[in-house]
């Protein structure tokens, strides 16, 4: 092998090449961003348009349609979600993770504008944002103050903080909540206009009219010139009182005569509270390729600034932040990390017994480990909870190659060879073996990296950095080992005086291989009974792996518990808050207690009166003796007390899942809203059959209390109104309308017209509004024209990929899985749905439905890549087959461990097993490769096999000791994120076990009933050299080569 030849001659250059690596290493790893998990936010496109006061169904068909038919044709769209509510319409299209959010956001603008013009006059131009329109805050600011009312406060954060904090890098924007924005309100009374002979529209003309500012030109000298501005603006709420709204003879009428003017808040409707407590809260929202950490560390710092302004009156406090769980992670791998290391290095001492020996495979670790940075920052991955257990998993992994370099080379040492020519030929005689693991290893990893969708993106990074570890590993093995192993290497003790440790290891070692013999011999002459017993291992598997519980990643302890409320549709935000408070009474004894440190409470959340959300953030994990799920479990029974609304505690997904949706979300579809609600009704009643659903909810629900005005047309028009103008009319009165504007120091603000609050609680007031006939003449009331009904209506529209569409929620019981609960819904579909109804996943639950579909496929790839790997390099299909057949029973021996401790199938169990692909047919390779080897010196197949198994007995256990104590740290993580670390520690632990038991056994006896019928992989070279000195003359004994060193 010509590295390893090199390596040993020039061994200032073996060094220099792994001091590079360390250097390259190391300034890669000092510019990688570090985030939870790798970056998979899907580029996200948000259309929103207002359309002030229409119904929700005027806003589909004329606004919501129409957009969506535009932007449909557009290239890489995953899908497609539209909400129509009152007055607004919100489309989200989500692109494959492959488009660049630029483009796709530029595309999107080009196809909005060319319908924009079919959309309605009123309605504003549509808003096309890079973001999710509903992306949710990484962390929360709240600001508290005795003796401010929340209407300062909130001016203070508007004018002073948030765009201190939006012009932070990485801050997408800044969302006040609780916000109270400052506007002058004009309160029209509905008798005193009809006194004055009246009508709305007039007074909102007169309005308009006397509160402008035209530019006025300027006025020119031979020498100046002098800029006109005439100054037409209101300013301050005496002016608009005064201002004159019409003139009779000589009478003038005031504004402050036919309405109440003051000053007052644009919309009453959020409230926040943090710790029971109002507040005014300030969500940073980051870009969606921003660094969560990184963002969180530019905001905190921004803020210490702050505080050393702010007035003393004024508190400031973070009281969410995402980013802590990330840092908590982090912390905790690197800790599991160094345990891993020090782990692995007390076994190789224990099998080598000389500090000498143990350097040599301790060396190796940081530099593969610090090379795979390398790799990382060429592709520019980031150091995230997943590299980085690829990085504990490398532990186990890159020290193999070493190792078994190593222990070839002390065992010639110890036959008596001087040390340099030991490590020539030693390193040698196993460089092949080398080689093919690292392939092998690398043919496993890589098929991960290609897996589809988000899920793919992932284990990308996972996959990289595990096979460039390995990669570095087996240079460093192939270089700067057989060196050192030339330098440092002595023969071992001969006697056992003086050396008590280590003859008394080398006793127990020695009968390990001894026994190991005898059992091989014996399995050897029984064929049937170990193929049997591999058998009845597979008939195990099959049977225990529909047994376990599938979902997409473990819930994990994040220390955060996300509430998501709801009241009856139609709710004040007096309403809802109450209810609210009785919650949040429920939930501080917990922060009394010790167990939570932070309760954020939203009410009139995303401006809608009967939304809620509450935030509680536990105390860190060390702190606590309960885990959030424990907490989440008991907050649910709670909240089932609280009668008036709807709780749901949830614990926020993992695996790098936005939102705060429960996890099944199931989507019936179909032609028209009213199929679609009925078949979701009816699956919701089916389903609430099933005790481990909980909280059964769909989005679509016809509660809503609705006035519907119905126009007498032929009247109208008899008496000279128009449809026009009784809608705007009563959008006027009823709907807030923005009629003008103020400016107040630097900021413009808005005038708002309503009807004042007594002129419009009940239905009939509605009858008491006067219009004036187009021609002039006397006021009309409206209750002359129209009649109104009552109706409940439906307040959100959705559509899912262009179709009308219902999502049903559900939360699971303790203890039922997602796969179980998607299989559940979809039989109830199918059994009892009509053909046209369209059923689809969104959020976790699609996620789930399109990696477990996703993980068969790679494992299948891994497998058949794994298995020409092997075939090219063993130059036959007999042997990798032989190594192959011992792969099932890796995953069975996984299966077995995941059930024995209940830990569901998830995508962490799932990569792990398939690592074990390449776990296990590396102890093969070195087994077959060394069986081989002896064939060729001329051994019987058998002799062959039960040399070769026993002289890589000892360096097939160190290795396997040496990966399974790198996993030992995973499987007894705790902390932030160790669930996730759990279930592939768990399957490695297992699989390794139970297959390396049975591989030791089962691969020489396949061995031994294979190998007669493969050929020596040289075999065509030796037949070529024959027939060519068979042509030279001679019979071609004569020209038998010449002995040199490298022989054996």
């Amino acid at each position: 092998m010509v590295l390893s030849d090199v390596s040993i001659k020039r061994p200032v250059f073996a060094t220099v090449l792994s001091l590079l690596i360390v250097v390259f290493g190391l300034a890669a790893l000092m510019g990688l961003p570090v985030r939870e998990y790798p970056d998979i936010d899907p580029p996200v496109v948000s259309i929103s348009t207002d359309y002030t006061g229409a119904a929700a169904e005027v806003v589909d068909t004329q606004i919501t349609q129409v957009i969506e038919g535009a932007i449909s044709g557009i290239e890489g769209i995953r899908s497609i979600e539209s909400s129509t509510e009152q007055g607004e319409s919100r489309t989200s299209i989500e692109f494959t993770t492959a488009r660049d959010v630029d483009i796709a956001a530029n595309d999107v603008r080009d196809a909005v504008s060319r319908v924009a013009n079919q959309l309605p006059d009123e309605a504003d131009p549509p808003v096309v944002r890079k973001a999710d329109s509903d992306a949710r805050p990484m962390m929360w600011v709240t600001l508290r103050s005795d003796v401010w009312d929340s209407a300062e406060l909130s001016d203070f954060a508007d004018r002073v903080l948030a765009d201190r904090l939006s012009v932070l890098d990485g801050v997408a924007d800044v969302r006040i909540g609780g916000e109270r924005r400052y506007a002058i309100r004009v309160w029209l009374d509905r008798e005193r206009l009809a006194a004055r002979d009246i009508t709305v529209a007039e007074v909102e003309r007169a309005l308009r009219a006397n509160n402008v500012e035209l530019p006025a030109g300027s006025v020119d000298s031979s020498t100046r010139n002098f800029t006109v501005r005439a100054e037409g603006r209101l300013s301050n709420v005496e002016q608009f009182r005064e201002l004159v709204v019409r003139r009779d003879g000589n009478d003038l009428l005031r504004l402050g005569e036919v309405a109440n003017v003051q000053m007052g808040v644009e919309s009453d409707v959020s409230r926040l509270r943090a710790n029971g407590q109002t507040a005014i809260g300030m969500g940073i929202i980051r870009q969606s390729k921003a660094n969560t950490v990184a963002v969180s560390d530019a905001v905190r710092a921004e803020l210490e600034k702050i505080r050393e302004t702010l007035p003393p009156e004024v508190t400031i406090a973070e009281s969410y932040d995402e980013s802590i769980f990330i840092r908590a992670s982090i912390k905790e791998v690197v800790t599991t990390l160094a345990i891993a290391v020090s782990l692995v290095i007390l076994v190789i001492f224990l099998f080598l017994r000389s500090w000498r020996a143990t350097l040599i495979p301790a060396v190796t670790i940081p530099v593969a480990v610090i090379g795979a940075f390398i790799g990382l920052g060429f592709l520019g991955f980031s150091i995230n909870v997943l590299t980085l257990l690829a990085v504990i998993l490398a532990i186990g992994l890159v020290v193999d190659d070493a190792i078994v370099m190593l222990e070839n080379i002390q065992r010639r040492i110890d036959e008596g060879e001087p040390p340099l020519l030991a490590a020539y030929r030693g390193a040698k005689q196993v460089a092949f073996a080398v080689i093919a693991t690292t392939l092998t290893l690398v043919a496993v990893f890589v098929p991960i990296s290609f897996m589809g969708g988000n899920i793919g993106r992932l284990f990308a990074e996972f996959g990289f950095t595990l096979a460039a570890a390995v990669v570095f590993s087996s240079l460093v093995a192939l270089t700067l080992a057989p060196m050192l192993c030339s330098k440092w290497l002595r023969h071992s003790p001969e006697s056992a005086e003086g050396h008590r440790l280590w003859a008394a290891s080398e006793k127990v070692l020695n009968g390990l291989t001894n026994g190991y013999r005898r059992l091989l011999e014996f399995s050897l002459r029984q064929p049937g009974l170990l193929l049997g017993l591999g058998l009845v291992g597979l008939v195990i598997a099959a049977v225990v792996y529909p047994k376990l519980p599938q979902e997409l990643a473990p819930t994990e302890d994040r220390a955060v518990i996300i509430m998501p409320t709801s009241a009856p549709r139609g709710s004040t935000v007096e309403y809802t808050d109450h209810y609210v408070r009785q919650v949040e009474e429920s939930l501080l004894p917990y922060l009394d207690e010790g167990i939570a440190n932070r309760l954020l409470a939203i009410v009139g959340f995303r401006d809608e009166e009967d939304n809620a959300f509450m935030i509680m953030g536990l105390v860190p994990w060390e702190d606590r003796e309960i885990k959030q799920q424990e907490v989440t479990s008991e907050i649910r029974k709670k909240l089932a007390d609280v009668s008036g609304i709807r709780t749901v505690a949830v614990n926020p997904a993992g695996l790098g899942q936005r939102g705060f949706s429960q996890a099944i979300e199931f989507v019936v579809a179909g032609p028209d809203y009213e199929s679609v609600q009925a078949w979701s009704q009816e699956i919701v009643e089916r389903a609430k059959e099933n005790p481990n659903l909980q909280n059964l909810d769909t989005d679509f629900e016809l509660t809503r209390p609705e006035l519907r005005v119905n126009i007498d047309r032929e009247r109208a028009a008899d008496l000279d109104i128009t449809v026009e103008d009784v809608g705007l009319t009563l959008q006027t009165m009823l709907a807030s309308r923005q009629v003008t504007t103020y400016i107040d120091r630097g900021r413009e603000y808005d005038v708002i017209i309503q009807a004042e609050d007594a002129n419009r609680a009940t239905p009939e007031d509605l009858g008491q509004i006067f219009l004036r006939p187009r021609e002039g003449g006397n006021l009309i009331p409206l209750q002359a024209l129209v009649s109104v009904q009552e109706i409940g209506a439906n307040p959100d529209l959705r559509r899912i990929d262009r179709l009308p569409a219902v999502v049903i929620s559900a939360s699971m019981a303790d203890g039922y899985d997602l796969g179980s609960a998607l299989t559940y819904l979809n039989n109830l579909a199918v059994d009892n749905l009509p053909p046209e109804a369209r059923i689809s996943y969104k959020g976790l639950s699609r996620e789930f439905q399109e990696s477990s579909a996703a993980i068969y496929v790679t494992f299948a790839l891994a497998f058949v890549i794994v298995f020409l790997v092997l075939a090219a390099q063993f130059e036959s299909w007999i042997h990798p087959l032989i190594i192959m057949l011992s792969v099932p029973l890796a995953v069975t021996g996984a299966l077995l461990a995941l059930w024995w401790t209940g830990i569901s199938l998830n995508i962490y169990s799932q990569i792990g097993i398939i690592m074990l692909l390449g776990l296990m047919a590396k102890n093969g390779i070195l087994i077959v490769e060394f069986a081989n080897q002896l064939r060729d010196k001329g051994y019987e197949v058998r002799e062959a096999i039960l040399e070769g198994a026993c002289l890589r007995f000892r360096p097939v256990l160190m290795t396997t000791i040496s990966t399974i104590f790198g996993a030992v740290p995973l499987v007894i993580a705790t902390g932030a994120g160790a669930e996730s670390r759990e279930s592939i520690g768990m399957v490695i632990l297992g699989g390794l076990v139970f297959a390396t038991t049975l591989t030791l056994f089962i691969i020489p006896v396949l061995y031994n009933l294979l190998a007669r019928f493969a050929k020596s992989s040289n075999a065509v070279e030796k037949e070529l050299e024959r027939q060519a000195s068979g042509q030279a003359g001679g019979t071609g004994l004569a020209a038998a080569p010449q002995k040199r060193a490298d022989d054996f």
